[in-house]
C-alpha cells in the first residue's frame, strides 16, 4: 500500500453500496478534503451503475477481497450488522484503515476483539456514530458546555418512527440474533451514544424491549433508563408505532431546560440527494426548533440551531490518520456503547436493572 500524503487522496472503498452506502457515505466521502471514493464492492447491477455514475473513475468489485488485492488506504464497511466484524478483520488484516458503520459489532465482545485487532495492526477504526453531528445534538452540547442549563440532571431522547407494518425481506425485522436486527442496535445505538457523550459513563441499566407489530420478530418498541457515574439519568425512546411527535430531546438541568423537536435534516437532504457541499446543508428551515425554558418566558427563548455537519466525522478520520492521532469515534467508545445494549438486552430479559461490563 502506498505510503498516503497530504498530496494524494486517501483511496476509499465502499465494502456495500446500498441505501447507507451509496446515499450516505459516499457523497460525505466524496466531499471531504483528502479523501475520494475509489471503488465500492457490490454485485448488484443496478447499484454498479449507480456507483459508476455518480462516481466517474470508481471501481466495482465483486468482493472485498478484489478490492484489497489493489491500492486502498480505507474501508468503509456499510453492509447489514452480521457483516461488519468479518469485513472489518479483512480490512484490517490488509493494513487498511477502517470505518464501520454503526453499530460496530452485534455485542461488546466482538466489538472488543475487533479493536484489539486494529490496535496490534497499528491502523485506524473509526465507528460512524454520525448522530454526534446531528444540528440538534450539537446545540444542546454548545448551551449545556455554555453552562445554560446548569447542572444536567435528566436527559430524555428519542427517536420515534411511525411505520406500523413489517418491511418484507428486510434483515433489519429477521430473528436471528447474528443478523442484529432491531431497534436497539439501530436506534438504540444512537441514543446511548448521545447519552454518554453528554452525561459520562453508564453505571446501570433499566430496559424494556418489546415487539409490537403484528409479525414482527424483533423488538420495535425500546425504553431504556440509564444511570450515569455522575448521578445524571437518561431516559432514552425508539418505537415504530408513534404517531404522535414527542420532543426529540427534553433536557433537565438545575437552572434551565432545553427542548428541541424534529429530525436533524441531513439524511433527508442527502435522500434527496443534496450534496454535503451545497449551500443551507444541514440547516432546517425551521427558525427555532430549539427552546431553553428558564422561567423568562412560558413559551421558551427560542435557541439558534447548529448546523448539522456529519461530514465533519470524515474530516477527523482523514486528520487520525495522517497524524497518527484519536479517531472521531474510536473502537472503545463503540463497545462501550454496545456493552449498555448488551446490559439492556440483559435487564429486559431478567426485568432488573443491570451494571453494564466496563
Amino acid at each position: 500500500m502506498a505510503d498516503p500524503t497530504p498530496a494524494r487522496p486517501l483511496r476509499t472503498v465502499l465494502a456495500g453500496f446500498g441505501l447507507a452506502g451509496a446515499v450516505l457515505h459516499a457523497p460525505l466521502i466524496a466531499t471531504t478534503e483528502g479523501l475520494e471514493v475509489a471503488g465500492a464492492v457490490t454485485r448488484d447491477p443496478g447499484r454498479r451503475a449507480d456507483l459508476v455514475a455518480a462516481h466517474p473513475g470508481a471501481v466495482v468489485y465483486d468482493t472485498l477481497g478484489d478490492a484489497l488485492e489493489q491500492d486502498v488506504d480505507l474501508v468503509v464497511v456499510v453492509a447489514p450488522n452480521r457483516f461488519h466484524v468479518p469485513l472489518a478483520t479483512a480490512a484490517i488484516a490488509a493494513g487498511a484503515h477502517v470505518v464501520v458503520d454503526k453499530p460496530l459489532a452485534v455485542n461488546a465482545a466482538q466489538a472488543r476483539a475487533l479493536e484489539e485487532r486494529a490496535e496490534d495492526a497499528g491502523v485506524v477504526l473509526s465507528v460512524f456514530h454520525n448522530r454526534r453531528w446531528d444540528d440538534d445534538f450539537l446545540t444542546l452540547s454548545r448551551e449545556v458546555a455554555a453552562g445554560r442549563l446548569g447542572r444536567v440532571l435528566r436527559v430524555e431522547s428519542r427517536f420515534d418512527r411511525w411505520r406500523p407494518a413489517l418491511k418484507e425481506g428486510a434483515w433489519r425485522e429477521g430473528g436471528d440474533p447474528a443478523d442484529g436486527g432491531g431497534l436497539l442496535l439501530d436506534l438504540g445505538s444512537h441514543l446511548v451514544d448521545q447519552a454518554v457523550q453528554l452525561l459520562g459513563p453508564v453505571a446501570s441499566v433499566y430496559a424494556e424491549l418489546d415487539v409490537r407489530r403484528p409479525g414482527a420478530q424483533v423488538e420495535d418498541d425500546v425504553f431504556l433508563a440509564l444511570e450515569h457515574d455522575g448521578g445524571a439519568r437518561s431516559h432514552l425512546w425508539a418505537g415504530m408505532h408513534a404517531a404522535h411527535e414527542a420532543p426529540r430531546f427534553r433536557v433537565l438541568g438545575d437552572a434551565a431546560a432545553f427542548v428541541s423537536l424534529g429530525l436533524d435534516p441531513q439524511e433527508a437532504q442527502l435522500r434527496d440527494g443534496g450534496s454535503p457541499a451545497d449551500p443551507g446543508f444541514g440547516r432546517r428551515p425551521a427558525a427555532a426548533a430549539a427552546r431553553i425554558f428558564d422561567g423568562s418566558d412560558p413559551g421558551g427563548v427560542p435557541v439558534a440551531m447548529e448546523a448539522g455537519r456529519w461530514a465533519a466525522f470524515y474530516a477527523g478520520v482523514v486528520e487520525a490518520i495522517r497524524t497518527e492521532g484519536a479517531p472521531p469515534v474510536s473502537g472503545r467508545e463503540a463497545s462501550g456503547v454496545l456493552a449498555v445494549l448488551d446490559a439492556a438486552r440483559e435487564s429486559a430479559a431478567q426485568g432488573t436493572v443491570v451494571a453494564p461490563d466496563r
